[in-house]
């Protein structure tokens, strides 16, 4: 069962561990570049800005974003501030989202996110819980994989094997955790490839961030997955 109330602490607690590591950095340091490619720190700190936002719009009923056009625009126009605006921009727009989220609602309403993805509202604060994690760890800046706690991991992993079930350019897999854990997705045909792997390293390969190493698929290649 999904606990938003749960998850919205978790929200948070990821915020102000990543506010507190970006207070840390400098205006050289926002400017450099980030893990994902083509953008630096100063780009991802924008994105989880307009993503409180959007998320906001998502809670109210509204499209999450005006278009993609105009996402991307935003983003581009924010990424280059200094690092005291990137902060204050960071802590309201984290601010607006709890506001909205505290508000009393039915979350267990459909909502739509991009794309046409719908979800239950109840998700929606985990959805932003991931926003925060994996964008900390993307800057670069010491919070790394590993540091992400185990019920996150393994529910990050949930998330996206969720994501990639029946994915007509995945494969048919069967994951593993060394530690505990099984999850199938990608296409329902065909015998599954089995991989295995710690959590943190599963979690790192269907997120798209590292080349894996850890990885085991008895010998065979390990699939690239789409884009997220």
């Amino acid at each position: 069962m999904i606990d938003h109330v749960h998850d919205l602490t978790a929200v948070r607690e990821a915020t102000d561990r990543l506010l507190g590591a970006v207070d840390k950095l400098d205006n050289a340091a926002v400017a450099g570049p980030s893990r994902l490619p083509g953008w630096t720190r100063g780009h991802l700190l924008a994105h989880l800005a307009r993503n409180a936002d959007a998320l906001v719009n998502v809670l109210e009923g509204r499209p999450m974003y005006v278009s993609a056009e105009a996402r991307d625009a935003d983003i581009e126009r924010d990424a280059t501030r200094t690092l005291d605006a990137h902060l204050a921009d960071l802590r309201e727009s984290a601010a607006r989202f709890q506001r909205a989220a505290d508000a009393p609602a039915d979350w267990n309403r459909t909502v739509t996110l991009r794309n046409g993805v719908t979800d239950l509202a109840a998700r929606v604060p985990f959805r932003r819980l991931i926003e925060v994690e994996l964008h900390h760890v993307d800057l670069g800046i010491g919070y790394e994989p590993a540091d992400l706690s185990a019920e996150f991991t393994a529910r990050e992993i949930e998330f996206l094997t969720e994501r990639f079930s029946g994915h007509p350019d995945v494969p048919a897999l069967r994951l593993t955790a060394t530690g505990g854990g099984h999850w199938s997705t990608g296409r329902a045909e065909g015998e599954p490839l089995h991989v295995t792997g710690t959590a943190t390293a599963l979690l790192c390969w269907l997120a798209g961030r590292g080349d894996a190493p850890e990885i085991e698929t008895g010998g065979e290649p390990l699939p690239v997955l789409p884009p997220l």
